[in-house]
């Protein structure tokens, strides 16, 4: 057997057993995928996959057992290369960060900075998306890194470790009645007023909502965008007050909006998450990224949660 065999498995189970895409997701042809896995099935002894004619319907019974031995084996061999580059001295590559426009724009900065300084041979990949996307990009190889506020510690695939906390704040335009508040605003208060936040699936909503609802209020939602930065153009065009993240504040760009005093308090806190696919080798400038983004993601600790610890010996 061979590892082009196994890719073409794979790629069989994650693009729905469409043949055409598969060979489009391999550089090759539908035959010669078709080929590729006639030839291992034959090597096992046992067909993979169920079939109607030349289709793929599913994987069979030693399919489905099979299945996992083969992501874990292509796994193997890409730790083997990345260990190979990592032991032969290179300082050059490629790191593919998967993470939301937010992070992207408010978090990531100073850490790309630093690390570009830091490693200059190695290509940095920002994919902006939302949490799903991070978490199957990160399931099927094609990120490195993931770094979300939601869904990555819902996949037991993944070891979704704590980034940093940080907090929802209330903004209005200058002019704004609620700007020339004397004191702290309430939920109340807000709820009195058509509000502007993120989509149900970003940025801790969910905690919003919470909010609201431990006090009985029904806010009325006009407009629900993915980034900060939408909500704050429509809140400076006098839709409504804006809930965005605290970090998203920028009082040298945002010269035209207020934070209301005391909305930080109002919500409870949300922790961004780094995550990782378990049994993943990293090089060593991708350590470098995380300890960078946060100084607790040393290589020790997060080598303890992205691969199992070895089972005691009878």
């Amino acid at each position: 057997m061979n590892v082009q065999q196994l890719k073409s498995v794979r790629e069989a189970v994650r693009r729905n057993f469409n043949l055409t895409e598969v060979a489009k997701s391999l550089h090759t042809s539908q035959p010669g995928v078709s080929r590729q896995i006639r030839e291992l099935e034959e090597e096992l002894g046992f067909e993979l996959f169920e079939r109607a004619g030349k289709r793929l319907t599913g994987l069979t019974e030693p399919g489905t057992q099979v299945f996992p031995i083969v992501e874990r084996a292509l796994r193997e061999i890409e730790n083997l290369r990345r260990a190979g580059s990592e032991y032969a001295g290179s300082t050059t590559g490629r790191l593919i960060i998967a993470t939301t426009h937010s992070q992207a724009r408010y978090a990531l900065p100073a850490t790309v900075l630093a690390f570009r300084q830091r490693f200059p041979g190695v290509q940095l990949t920002l994919q902006q998306t939302f949490p799903e996307h991070i978490a199957e990009l990160l399931l099927t190889g094609r990120a490195d890194i993931g770094i979300a506020t939601e869904a990555l510690d819902r996949y037991p695939d993944l070891a979704a470790m704590p980034g940093y906390d940080w907090g929802h704040v209330a903004i209005v335009p200058t002019d704004h009645p609620l700007a020339a508040h004397s004191g702290p605003v309430s939920l109340a208060e807000l709820a009195e007023h058509p509000l502007i936040t993120y989509d149900t699936a970003f940025s801790g909503r969910r905690h919003i909502d919470e909010a609201f609802a431990l006090h009985s209020l029904t806010p009325e939602i006009v407009l629900t965008a993915m980034d900060a930065d939408v909500i704050k153009t429509y809140v400076e065009l006098g839709m409504g007050v804006g809930i965005v993240a605290s970090t998203a504040i920028d009082p040298a760009r945002d010269q035209r909006l207020t934070a209301l005093p005391g909305t930080d308090g109002l919500f409870a806190r949300n922790t961004t998450k780094v995550a990782l696919r378990k049994g993943v080798y990293l090089r060593g400038y991708a350590y470098a990224f995380l300890e960078l983004f946060a100084p607790h993601l040393d290589q020790e600790y997060v080598q303890s949660q992205v691969f199992e610890p070895a089972a005691e010996q009878v």
